[in-house]
């Protein structure tokens, strides 16, 4: 009688072991079943906040936007000089990511580069925006990115007004603009965008060295 119960007992747990022990299956970016969780900046609210990151595939992107964003936002493409939609908009408000809304620039602190790109002094605060050193067509320049999304923006260059000194040289495809009013705190700074300071400075800053 014992050899029987005994023998049930084992084939019961067979039956059941594995599936308890499975593992969920993890359905969010990030490999770990959880959403990544970033801090920003927020213009609206005036103060930093946590947000989930945008992290989609390829094809999801390619759903998501135009054929032009998607060619410079995902696969880090330029768009001709002064043909952007954004390059001569002179009204107030913040300049978001076009892939995933995050508050990137204010209109406070563009200006006339010349360039033929929309340009800014600074991001909203530095935790909005991503760089990384960009070795391509022969050159090395500093590469701008969403830090939501990872979204291309454009470059940064050392070459920009005071009190920052930087040019964020920026696709209007990678951006959509946000009528809005900009109080005195935030036409200054915005959140914490860098403040005046040494090129060397600043090279370690946008580089995170």
């Amino acid at each position: 009688m014992s050899r029987i119960l005994l023998l049930t007992v084992l084939v019961a747990a067979a039956a059941v072991g594995p599936s308890a022990a499975q593992t969920p299956p993890n359905d969010e970016p990030g490999g770990d079943g959880m959403t990544r969780r970033i801090e920003v900046y927020s213009v609206e609210l005036g103060q930093t906040v946590t947000v989930n990151a945008v992290e989609l595939s390829d094809a999801e992107w390619r759903e998501k936007l135009t054929e032009q964003q998607y060619q410079i936002a995902r696969r880090h493409g330029t768009e001709r000089a002064f043909t952007g939609a954004l390059l001569d908009n002179h009204d107030q408000g913040v300049y978001r990511c076009a892939a995933c809304g995050n508050d990137l620039f204010l209109s406070t602190t563009k200006y006339d580069s010349g360039s033929g790109w929309p340009s800014f002094a600074a991001p909203v605060d530095l935790a909005n925006v991503d760089t990384e050193v960009d070795r391509s067509l022969g050159m090395v320049r500093v590469e701008v990115r969403c830090s939501r999304c990872g979204a291309h923006l454009g470059h940064v260059f050392e070459d920009g007004p005071r009190p920052t000194g930087q040019r964020f040289c920026i696709n209007s495809a990678s951006l959509a603009f946000t009528p809005m009013t900009i109080d005195g705190a935030a036409a200054a700074t915005g959140g914490d965008a860098a403040p005046e300071s040494t090129p060397a400075d600043r090279e370690r800053t946008f580089l995170n060295l």
